[in-house]
């Protein structure tokens, strides 16, 4: 049986049911944060920082025959944060620069994804972060694998994941970590295969499922 119905009705819903680009703006107010399963905040685990420093991830959506999965990347271990975590491709916002263009700049930049095969679709909850950043979700539709070369800079690892995997919640569960000072951090998880998906990333993807399924509020309780 042909994917192209499936990949049109999940092109379609994702159309429908994310934010224009047109409605992009640099003070869009998050809708999600580290905050949401931490809502006692305390200094020394989420400092205070204001202004928050706008940025943009790139959600790349491969239409595969066989199931369409979601383009992600670990980071280098020589960088001087976040070493081996796995991420979107993204990063700041340069000075002029909209979310969808600093986006696709940091995705061309990171590995070498040409922003002409990527469709842009829309945008997903803004999230505010721990460390301060306002992070704009930027969807994209590649109608083919794309050829990539990964920047050695930044980039360890380019590798796919299926997305009806991060989309079933069953995958989603609540870990956490205790930090030498301040009250136990907890935050969305979602292992696949031996890569650990956390923290932001899967705060984004719980964030987009709820843009394309709703909040399941069992689903919450499950993963507790």
């Amino acid at each position: 049986m042909s994917a192209a119905g499936p990949l049109h009705d999940l092109k379609a819903r994702l159309t429908a049911g994310l934010d224009p680009v047109e409605t992009w703006h640099p003070d869009r107010r998050p809708v999600r944060s580290d905050f949401d399963l931490n809502p006692d905040r305390d200094v020394a685990t989420f400092p205070v920082i204001s202004p928050l420093r706008p940025a943009a991830v790139l959600i790349p959506i491969i239409a595969r025959v066989e199931g369409p999965t979601v383009l992600l990347t670990r980071r280098s271990d020589t960088l001087s944060s976040h070493t081996g975590q796995i991420a979107f491709p993204g990063g700041r916002l340069d000075a002029g620069e909209t979310a969808i263009e600093a986006a696709l700049r940091e995705a061309d930049e990171e590995v070498a994804l040409s922003p002409s095969v990527v469709e842009v679709l829309g945008l997903a909850d803004t999230y505010e972060t721990g460390t301060g950043f306002r992070i704009t979700p930027v969807v994209g539709w590649l109608t083919e694998p794309p050829r990539l070369s990964p920047s050695a800079d930044e980039v360890a690892e380019v590798f796919e994941v299926p997305f009806d995997f991060l989309m079933d919640v069953a995958n989603h569960r609540r870990d956490h970590y205790d930090p030498e000072t301040g009250p136990r951090r907890w935050y969305w998880a979602m292992p696949w295969q031996e890569r650990y998906i956390w923290g932001v990333t899967a705060g984004i993807v719980r964030g987009l499922h709820a843009r394309l399924y709703g909040d399941d509020k069992r689903a919450d309780e499950n993963a507790a």
